[in-house]
C-alpha cells in the first residue's frame, strides 16, 4: 500500500499541480524577433554554414516571413520554412548550408524596412 501512495504522490508531482504556466519561448544565439512594435531585430546576423535560425513573434499580428526577392523568395529557400508566424509563435528556417547572404522580408508587407533583414552565411 505504501508503495502505491509513493507512486500515486510522484505522479500527481509530475502533473504540475493544475496551475496555469505558459511554455517558454524558445531561444538560440540565432535568433531574429519580430517585436511588439513590429520591427525585426537584429538586422543582419552572421552565422556559420549549416545554423539554423529562429523566428519570434511578440507583436500583435501575423507576420509571412519569407525569402528575397518578392514574391519569387528564390534566394533562400530555407528562410521559407519560417512562414507565417502568428503572434507568440516561433518557427526556425532549414539548415542554412551555403555560403552567401540571405535577405528575408514579410511577405505580406515587403516594402516595410523594419521588416527587412539579412543573414550572412560565412
Amino acid at each position: 500500500m505504501a508503495i502505491l501512495l509513493v507512486l500515486f504522490c510522484v505522479l500527481l508531482a509530475s502533473c504540475g499541480g493544475g496551475g496555469s504556466s505558459t511554455a517558454p519561448t524558445p531561444t538560440s544565439p540565432n535568433t531574429f524577433r519580430i517585436s511588439s512594435s513590429g520591427t525585426i531585430s537584429p538586422a543582419e546576423m552572421t552565422v556559420a554554414p549549416g545554423t539554423r535560425v529562429l523566428f519570434v513573434n511578440d507583436h500583435s499580428r501575423r507576420h509571412d516571413m519569407s525569402s528575397d526577392p518578392h514574391p519569387e523568395h528564390t534566394d533562400c529557400p530555407e528562410i521559407n520554412q519560417v512562414g507565417s508566424l502568428n503572434t507568440g509563435q516561433t518557427r526556425e528556417t532549414g539548415n542554412l548550408v551555403a555560403v552567401r547572404t540571405c535577405g528575408f522580408h514579410d511577405h505580406d508587407d515587403p516594402d516595410n524596412s523594419g521588416l527587412r533583414g539579412r543573414i550572412v552565411i560565412r
